[in-house]
């Protein structure tokens, strides 16, 4: 089975949907990056939320910002699949549907996104560069990268 995508303002997420959104973001971000930071960050009720999900269960996300509402540009953050689903490749999936999602619904192809340096290579093959130097962020390496 493959992953389906869904996109929804934060007012029609269920609270069954917001669930699993953090608690999918927290088994990433927090538990396996073994980062304590603020994930709930007051940004989301201005976000879109792309959904992955696949066997009715989410396993792919992000959240997308219109043009000065996170940067100048429109963003992409809080991009995060599985680790159970990684394997399958579905973050290209994410990042193109993301990607595609920014231009139909802020009518833009300008994305700046700040990026784990690990994964520098990966936003490249979407399109992104680099742009500054490397800084730390919660304890771990990013860098700003932009996509025109």
């Amino acid at each position: 089975m493959g992953i389906e995508f869904e996109i929804k303002p934060f007012n029609a997420l269920s609270a069954a949907e917001l669930y699993d959104i953090l608690l999918l973001r927290a088994e990433v971000f927090v538990v396996e990056q073994n980062c304590v930071y603020q994930d709930i960050d007051g940004k989301d009720s201005k976000a879109l939320h792309l959904i992955g999900t696949t066997d009715d269960k989410i396993i792919a996300y992000s959240r997308l910002f219109a043009p000065g509402d996170y940067y100048d540009n429109a963003s992409i953050g809080r991009v995060v699949i599985s680790p159970a689903y990684r394997d399958r490749k579905w973050g290209h999936d994410l990042m193109r549907t993301s990607i595609a999602a920014v231009a139909e619904q802020y009518n833009t192809s300008a994305i700046t996104i700040m990026a784990q340096l690990y994964l520098k290579g990966f936003y490249e093959g979407h399109g992104f560069v680099q742009d500054g130097e490397p800084f730390l962020e919660d304890g771990i390496p990013h860098i700003m990268m932009h996509r025109i």
